[in-house]
């Protein structure tokens, strides 16, 4: 029998007593707090857009301030308080709460609620992460593209209220989990980064050529067909859906009805950030039939390996001395066919190409496992939580 069964049975032997949130606390509507009021220092301050990005259960500290005097005119939570975020895009988000554990007020923007309540503020925070109340909460929400929940209408749902130590208790097991789940994410996101680290090792070891007599060094045109010309921009609106992929830049934007390219090509980006922030891939493979935009060069190789072999260099390569633009990057087509790059062999190609792709297949085969091993284990912590916020009723 665990301390929370010994505990139930000793302070409520007659089953758990549900009520109403309203019942047992007030809401309080947060009030003007645009994101420009908020600075760096000053008084303690929660834009509601925060709880969806940055809080989690529960914060002793906030992430951002703003200046005293607009505090003293704002609603501010106490310690104990929990601070709902009302709005949202989606329903699963809207009513994301954190509770204020710091030390005194904090001031709340609007779009959010103040919950000030008897109960372990933790313990609050939890039921609202859990089935219970993701169930009821369903029915209250309102709007189209944004999605609402109102003070009113989270008065009216309930709450399992054992005995405070029982709350207390289930709250300090919640957040074993909840750091135990941070760890493990931390451990895979170190590993992953490891193997990614290993793949740019010897991707670069096996890219390191040199003006040399044994590397010929060729440009775009050289060594590939430019199809730029057949690129068709369609605006979002004119766009008929459908199961193509419709390319940009960075990769898929949307589905369409119809194709302009059949056969395996290389995209480059023509604009933007990626092309100096080397974070995203700047050149990727297509096959099959497919529609491209003007943001990104089409280009034609003869061979697998060869068209893999430029989309890895390119995207090893500091392309800075060929792309224009200052704050809106540009790589236009001039540009790109003065990049130099370097041409063994197709032997020595092929075999560049295998060991880079037997790594980055290790990689994404790592990336996927660690990403079901972390939802799995994030399924077990919901289903823990939902278990312990769950109680027989009592008898009335």
């Amino acid at each position: 029998m665990s301390r929370i069964d010994m505990l139930l049975q000793d302070l409520a032997p007659n089953g758990v007593h549900f009520k109403e949130l309203g019942d047992v606390g007030d809401f309080i509507r947060g009030s003007g707090l645009p994101k420009s009021a908020l600075t760096a220092d000053g008084a303690p301050a929660i834009h509601y857009g925060q709880i969806h990005t940055y809080y989690g259960t529960w914060t002793r500290a906030t992430k951002s301030f703003t200046e005293p005097a607009l505090a003293a005119r704002l609603r501010r939570a106490k310690p104990g308080d929990l601070i709902i975020a009302t709005t949202s895009e989606d329903d699963a988000a809207v009513g994301k709460a954190t509770a204020w554990i710091g030390e005194g007020e904090v001031a709340v923007s609007g779009d959010a609620y103040i919950y000030r309540h008897s109960l372990d503020p933790r313990y609050v925070a939890y039921f609202f992460q859990s089935d219970q109340f993701q169930g009821q909460k369903k029915r209250h929400i309102t709007g189209t593209k944004v999605r609402r929940l109102s003070g009113d209408s989270l008065k009216t749902l309930r709450i399992p209220v054992p005995p405070i130590e029982v709350q207390e208790e289930i709250a300090g097991v919640l957040d074993h989990f909840t750091e135990l789940e941070a760890e493990l994410e931390a451990e895979l996101e170190a590993e992953l980064e490891a193997r990614r680290r290993q793949y740019a090792h010897y991707r670069d070891q096996l890219l390191a050529f040199s003006e040399s007599a044994e590397r010929r060094w060729v440009t775009m045109p050289d060594i590939s067909t430019n199809l730029d010309s057949r690129r068709k921009p369609v605006t979002k609106a004119a766009r008929e859906a459908g199961d193509y992929p419709y390319y940009g830049a960075s990769g898929v934007v949307d589905y369409v009805s119809n194709f302009i390219f059949d056969g395996d090509f290389l995209l480059i980006s023509e604009d933007g950030a990626n092309l100096l922030a080397r974070s995203t891939p700047i050149a990727f493979s297509i096959s099959g039939r497919t529609w491209v935009n003007n943001h990104a060069h089409v280009l034609e190789f003869r061979s697998y390996a060869e068209r893999r072999f430029v989309e890895i260099y390119l995207n090893s390569m500091d392309l800075s001395p060929y792309v224009t633009g200052g704050p809106q990057p540009k790589l236009n087509q001039a540009s790109l066919n003065k990049i130099p790059i370097p041409w063994p062999s197709p032997e020595e190609q092929q075999r560049i190409v295998g060991i880079l792709d037997s790594c980055e297949a290790l990689v994404k085969s790592l990336s996927e496992g660690l990403s079901a091993e972390f939802s799995a284990r994030r399924r077990q912590y919901e289903y823990y939580r939902n278990r312990l916020l769950t109680f027989e009723k009592a008898v009335a």
